[in-house]
């Protein structure tokens, strides 16, 4: 009989983190994070502010140079647990939609350089561009201020003509607004090479038919 008891307790006292992790995340499902933490951020058809940030080799990188494409930008840092637990999302969305001309701008608030570095590539491996003011978020930094950011992770949704689609700090509502837009593939340049039918050999027996030298008078 003791023995079915401690069977029956140790059963119930594995089941109980299981359950209350299934109900945070409902929980956490049921808060509009937006309406909490995004009511400042930029409002859909503003038009974008321009800005010029640096890479961690040293290149500037304008929100402008991507025009005449969607840009998502995404406000992060490799000290915020929230950012670090969306990353995965965030590498997924990078996945699906890259080939369909979607760019991706990451825009840290570390200060720390080669942590930073040390997060977005030894890490996680987040292969977009990635770009930092290395200053304080919220004190010293000027691109929190431009695009109204209280929050992080937080993201927007830039259109082709540079004005806001949306911000969000939910990586679940981009996505669904990403997969709502009718975009297409993005056709690279040996996707349209012509072909030669019969592949290499055909185009090598077609050569030697067809090649004439000049005779020396």
């Amino acid at each position: 009989m003791k023995k079915i008891f401690l069977t029956a307790a140790c059963a119930f006292f594995m089941a109980v983190p299981a359950a209350l992790a299934q109900t945070n995340d409902t929980i956490q499902a049921a808060i509009d994070l937006d309406a909490k933490y995004a009511t400042n951020m930029l409002k859909p058809g503003t038009k974008a502010p321009e800005f010029t940030l640096r890479t961690y080799d040293g290149r500037d990188i304008k929100l402008s140079q991507y025009r005449g494409s969607y840009v998502v930008l995404d406000f992060w840092a490799s000290w915020c647990p929230d950012c670090r637990r969306d990353i995965p999302a965030m590498k997924a969305l990078y996945e699906q939609f890259r080939d369909y001309g979607v760019q991706f701008v990451g825009i840290s608030f570390d200060t720390d350089r080669e942590a930073w570095a040390k997060t977005y590539w030894n890490r996680y491996q987040m292969n977009w561009t990635q770009v930092s003011e290395l200053k304080k978020f919220r004190k010293n930094t000027f691109i929190d201020k431009l695009y109204k950011i209280d929050w992080i992770p937080s993201m927007y949704l830039i259109d082709p003509n540079g004005k806001v689609v949306m911000g969000t700090v939910e990586i679940n509502k981009l996505k669904a607004k990403l997969e709502s837009i009718d975009l297409q593939p993005k056709v690279s340049k040996a996707d349209v090479l012509p072909t030669f039918e019969g592949g290499q050999e055909a185009i090598a027996n077609y050569f030697a038919r067809n090649q004439y030298h000049s005779i020396q008078a």
